[in-house]
């Protein structure tokens, strides 16, 4: 009895007696939690959650014309872990279900193509839609050369005024479909365990040239209802991301809400997506401009079904990991064909230099953003995954011979088949998930970026950093309490050149790493803007050459049996890295690309399960990847 006694007293003791104060001597700073428990009292994001931030459904017109008949409903229940039936008939299921999606049909006519399959007298009473309501009918390559002839006609702005009429803003038709997005999203977000955004794409195409941009609301219902969408074809719309901004500002006085817009991949926006002298429509880039969109657009898709948007072999030429998913035939619909001139206004790393010039010049960044990965499937079904790719239209759903019918052909080029890329995905590192932490982090830029593999990638900057805090199965800890994540902006120095803290975790379901870089901006005193790829963590006992480049790792695919074996790479890479070069004069930022071993492209998997044959030209293997928002360092 005073033993039970005792303990009783030992118990009732034990909140007194718990009080941690470790001293950081005895245990040489090696840890910096606040309790003994590294998962108690934390206030910084320790999970990451994983999304799709772009994808249409039959209520898109292009999607629709395409043979998309899958709806709101199958789209969600399908990112949520369901299996579905695709609009081939075929079942799909993801590997993983998502955490988080926006559905982002297209603001311009949304609805049309179900009418158009219903053959409503709006549509068929016009001669345009009555063309493209019979080769609907006759399904196959009719039905998809009428969904390109509608893309074209919708670029170029030569739509029948009233098919535009009956489906805008105003129009009962265009209404109805708005609250039935709106209460879809309602119907699917469960706070917790699957959050779904209010969300739209505003497609504004300038004589075929894509700057289309994905605008996401952080609100429920109650606010969403107040509005509709920001369109672009005349009266009611513009093509001027200027009056997408002025959408957005008119959004949150109006509601009290809050919203945000992320600019489509610009490898097919023919040099306009990242302006430096002026916009496309001639007015020149001034200080409105750079606020506006260094306010609403903190976000950019640097990888998608249409090709990669980090950067080019041309403007990158020393970086042997640029020529990736590459797409630089021309713009959307290949009316106007690619120029070299073009490039270094539509890439990312490219932008992100710009970036640092018109601060200088003008006071604020435009193109301080962070990087994301999306699909912009029209399928209904977000398949960013090679071994389950369903394709960008139902068109290009699984077929023996998808890899030969080109995405967009003209005679000035060709976007082929095979040359679509299953990607992308976006991590979100967040403290819980909701539609207020996602958007929250999103907003703050802690996010990246994959071309869909699910790699866990932990990025921070600081100025004291040492190898120390990598002896340790927590890096946040550290990572935070010393520095700043990705997407964030140094701290005033405190030692010579900053520190990088950079983890790497492979897909528990997915291919070893090869390597870890990071890649570095800057500009120089007299303008100049530089760029430098450095390797900095890498699998197996490779060593640098001259120049600090990594030798390849090696390749284990096995062509015959679409696969690989994880025999090389690593399953984890880590480092501190301090800037070699750095200057304190010099505005900079800095960013991780994270590559993994060679595996096969999704057309290994078309001819193993359809006995699929292969153009002689097509990409069978390829090295995915994931890209961090950046970290920046500015002087003042």
């Amino acid at each position: 009895m005073r033993y039970l006694m005792m303990s009783a007293a030992l118990i009732v003791a034990a909140p007194a007696m718990a009080q941690f104060k470790p001293s950081m001597e005895s245990l040489e700073g090696l840890y910096k939690g606040a309790t003994y428990s590294p998962y108690a009292e934390r206030h910084f994001p320790t999970q990451v959650f994983w999304g799709e931030t772009h994808l249409h459904t039959a209520l898109s017109p292009d999607a629709g014309l395409f043979g998309n008949t899958l709806g709101l409903d199958e789209a969600w229940r399908f990112a949520r872990g369901e299996e579905v039936v695709s609009a081939t008939g075929l079942p799909v299921k993801l590997a993983r279900p998502l955490d988080f999606m926006a559905l982002t049909d297209h603001s311009d006519m949304m609805g049309f193509a179900t009418d158009l399959r219903a053959g409503a007298p709006a549509i068929t009473d016009t001669e345009q839609g009555r063309g493209w309501y019979e080769a609907m009918q006759q399904g196959g390559e009719a039905a998809a050369n009428a969904a390109l002839d509608l893309i074209t006609n919708f670029s170029q702005g030569t739509l029948d005024p009233k098919l535009v009429e009956a489906y805008s803003p105003g129009s009962a038709a265009y209404d109805t479909v708005w609250a039935d997005v709106i209460d879809a999203a309602e119907r699917y977000n469960e706070p917790g365990r699957f959050t779904a955004f209010i969300a739209y794409e505003w497609t504004s195409l300038v004589k075929g040239n894509n700057l289309h941009r994905n605008v996401i609301l952080r609100d429920s219902a109650r606010r969403a209802e107040q509005v509709v969408p920001m369109v672009t074809q005349p009266p009611l719309g513009s093509t001027d991301p200027l009056d997408l901004y002025q959408w957005l500002e008119d959004y949150e006085s109006k509601t009290g809400g809050t919203a945000l817009a992320i600019a489509h991949n610009g490898n097919l926006s023919n040099g306009l997506m990242f302006p430096v002298d002026a916009q496309y429509t001639g007015r020149e880039i001034d200080e409105t401009y750079v606020m506006a969109r260094n306010k609403w657009e903190p976000l950019y898709e640097v990888t998608q079904i249409k090709g990669d948007g980090e950067t080019h072999p041309k403007l990158s030429p020393d970086d042997p990991f640029a020529d990736y998913e590459t797409w630089d035939a021309g713009n959307l619909d290949l009316t106007e064909a690619k120029t070299d001139a073009m490039l270094a206004t539509e890439y990312a790393r490219e932008a992100l230099k710009n970036g640092l010039m018109l601060e200088e010049k003008l006071g604020t960044n435009p193109y301080k953003f962070g990087m994301i990965g999306s699909t912009d499937s029209h399928t209904s079904l977000a398949t960013a995954d090679e071994d389950n790719y369903f394709g960008k239209a139902t068109s290009a759903e699984p077929s023996a011979t998808r890899a030969f019918h080109p995405f967009t052909e003209t005679e000035l080029g060709v976007f082929p088949g095979w040359s679509l890329s299953a990607s992308g995905y976006t991590g979100v590192w967040a403290t819980e998930n909701t539609r207020e932490a996602i958007f929250d982090a999103m907003a703050r830029k802690e996010v990246y970026g994959t071309t869909g593999p699910r790699i866990g990638v932990r990025f921070f900057g600081g100025w004291d950093y040492t190898d120390d805090d990598l002896r340790s199965r927590a890096p946040a800890v550290t990572g935070y309490s010393k520095g700043v994540p990705m997407g964030g902006d140094l701290r005033p120095a405190t030692s010579d050149a900053p520190t990088f803290m950079l983890y790497a975790l492979r897909d528990p379901l997915g291919a070893n790493l090869d390597r870890a870089q990071i890649v570095k901006g800057w500009m120089d005193a007299d303008g100049t803007l530089n760029e430098k790829v450095y390797d900095v963590a890498w699998s197996g006992d490779r060593e640098p050459d001259a120049n600090g480049m990594v030798p390849e790792v090696g390749n284990t695919v096995d062509i015959e049996a679409a696969n690989y074996t994880n025999t090389i790479g690593a399953s984890e890479l880590m480092t501190v890295w301090t800037d070699p070069e750095f200057d304190p004069a010099q505005k900079a930022f800095y960013y991780a690309r994270v590559i993994e071993i060679p595996t096969p492209r999704w057309v290994l998997f078309d001819k193993l399960r359809l006995g699929a044959e292969l153009p002689e030209d097509a990409v069978l293997v390829g090295q995915e990847r994931a890209y961090t928002s950046p970290i920046w360092y500015n002087p003042s």
